[in-house]
């Protein structure tokens, strides 16, 4: 039997790469599409109910305990107050238009390249960039991690050492 021609070995390990990358950036993005909505739900139905703090954090309690109890583990009380604060953060910088996109993408298909995503970064970072109180400091580290490929580590180190 004769060996595998390198540059066939090599392009084949290239695509199985490229697409494993892929598969990896499309379960993030379906995701964090998923935690703007959640979040986009939970500040509807605060502004809908009564709008008393303890009401809010009854209903969080309880949501993220039927929530665990079906998915498991991921959807704590802080990780929905996060979702609910991402809501509250980027309803007004993401236009319904490409919010409805991503809404159809995800349902009909995996997000494609051409699909101008508007979040950038894990939810990892996110959560992170949550705790920046300063709108001009948060833009330009979500900016400077996205464009330079910044590990949550590093945000975190670059964002210490105020960059």
């Amino acid at each position: 039997m004769q060996p595998v021609k390198f540059s066939l070995f090599e392009n084949i390990k290239d695509i199985i790469a490229q697409t494993q990358q892929n598969v990896v950036r499309n379960v993030n993005q379906a995701m964090l599409f998923a935690y703007f909505k959640i979040g986009k739900m939970i500040v509807e139905d605060e502004q809908h109910g009564n709008l008393r703090a303890d009401y809010a954090k009854e209903t969080i309690q309880r949501l993220s305990e039927a929530l665990n109890k079906e998915f498991g583990k991921g959807y704590s009380v802080s990780n929905l107050e996060y979702m609910r604060n991402f809501y509250m953060t980027y309803q007004d910088r993401i236009s319904q238009t490409a919010f409805g996109k991503s809404e159809h993408h995800i349902k009909s298909q995996a997000l494609s390249e051409k699909f101008e995503n508007p979040f950038k970064l894990g939810w990892s970072h996110y959560i992170l960039l949550l705790k920046v109180k300063n709108d001009d400091e948060w833009s330009f580290y979500e900016i400077e991690a996205a464009q330079n490929n910044w590990s949550v580590r590093e945000l975190q180190r670059q964002y210490n050492s105020a960059l």
